[in-house]
């Protein structure tokens, strides 16, 4: 099965509930007033938060929504609904693989000397040795667990789980030694936040500036033509904005629905495009259709452009499950290798970072989801803009 992206929220749940389940079982399952407790503790947690019940209670949802958490009661006739983690049945994970995972939902990047000390209580490692055994194991899996940073600080080496974002602590050098993980430098949720604040701010102008785009886009509309074609079965248009690329795909014939974080930009879809679907709601949020089985394509244009280079591969495993067999994932980018600040969007004041990926590291990620990439192309979508140089892919989910 695909990996499920979890965001810091979550993350800072299941780890929470992973721990007591080993450390404390005769409390377990935990009340919502003891997950709180658990979350927000200020001792073996990196960061320390300060959740409140509403942030667990509709994270919680979430998860049981993708099967895991399970909510129990705590007797015949109690009204005490109790937290029960799925996610170590989810994954398979061995005793040794739990106990890792626990550590790194918890704490972020650690050597594995640090999650020898750190996993004591939840299982015996006779020493290093056997935690970098373990590490390798998940590491080297159909489905990788966790990866190493390969930190060129004279430090040992850290590892991060790949069940969603990851506070990095110190940016991540790639090989063009520029560093696209600064991206998230305060932290993957002050990043959305200020990505949701910038576009529903913008939706109004964006939306005037964007929707007849197209237009002046050749390339653009010969492949999404292409996709259209090929997609057996409804269409996701993933990070929709106002609509324009999922109003073009439903001009082809095919029924097309629109998915954004930003509200604001939802309701200038709704506005603009009254007879189609779009929702809000982020990436890792994304459910099957409600009348087929799965995504006949999934089209992610332009909507990657404010992830880290560590978030590609488990967004895009995490919406690739959504396809059918055979299906069509088609992803738009900026390249270059570089993250561009912006403080204005069409004439609306933001905070708004633009990364510019690196071609070979996106095409990784995408063949890491578990996608087969079928074709790629590099060149700028507009003839007269040599300088804005996108990178197209266009992969299926294996039948």
């Amino acid at each position: 099965m695909a990996l499920p992206v979890l965001d810091a929220i979550e993350q800072r749940i299941l780890g929470s509930l992973l721990e007591k389940q080993k450390t404390v079982p005769a409390t377990y399952p935990l009340s919502l007033n003891a997950l709180r407790l658990a979350c927000n503790q200020t001792s073996s947690r990196d960061p320390v938060t300060d959740l409140s019940d509403r942030d667990l209670q509709d994270a919680a949802r979430s998860l049981k929504d993708r099967e895991l958490l399970r909510l129990v009661w705590a007797g015949a006739g109690s009204r005490v609904v109790k937290y029960h983690q799925r996610l170590d049945e989810a994954l398979g994970l061995a005793d040794d693989e739990r106990a890792l995972i626990t550590v790194l939902l918890l704490r972020g990047p650690q050597s594995a000397g640090e999650l020898k000390t750190r996993t004591e209580r939840l299982h015996p490692f006779a020493d290093k040795a056997e935690v970098e055994s373990c590490l390798a194991r998940m590491a080297a899996a159909a489905e990788p667990l966790v990866r190493d940073l390969q930190l060129q600080h004279g430090r040992d080496t850290r590892w991060v789980h790949l069940l969603g974002p990851v506070e990095l602590g110190e940016p991540v050098t790639p090989a063009g030694g520029v560093a696209l993980e600064d991206v998230l430098a305060e932290g993957a949720a002050a990043r959305d936040a200020k990505v949701l604040a910038a576009y529903d701010a913008a939706a109004a102008a964006y939306s005037d500036a964007l929707l007849d785009e197209l237009i002046e886009k050749p390339f653009d509309i010969w492949l999404l033509e292409r996709i259209a074609a090929m997609a057996d079965g409804p269409i996701m248009d993933l990070g929709c904005g106002p609509g324009q690329i999922a109003a073009f795909l439903a001009d082809t014939g095919a029924e097309v629905h629109g998915l954004d974080a930003s509200p604001a930009m939802v309701e200038q879809a709704r506005t603009n495009f009254a007879d189609l679907d779009f929702a809000v709601g982020r990436f890792h949020q994304l459910l099957r259709p409600r009348d087929a089985a799965a995504w006949g394509a999934i089209v992610a244009w332009y909507a990657f452009v404010h992830l880290a280079p560590s978030e590609l591969a488990p967004t895009v495993r995490t919406v690739g499950a959504t396809l059918r067999p055979g299906g069509v994932f088609a992803l738009a980018v900026h390249v270059g290798g570089r993250i561009v600040h912006a403080e204005s969007l069409f004439g609306v004041p933001v905070d708004l970072d633009f990364v510019k990926h690196d071609q070979e590291q996106v095409l990784a990620a995408v063949a890491a989801a578990g996608l087969e990439v079928a074709e790629w192309y590099v060149r700028s979508p507009v003839p007269t803009e040599a300088q804005t140089e996108r990178l197209y892919i266009v992969a299926r989910r294996p039948a």
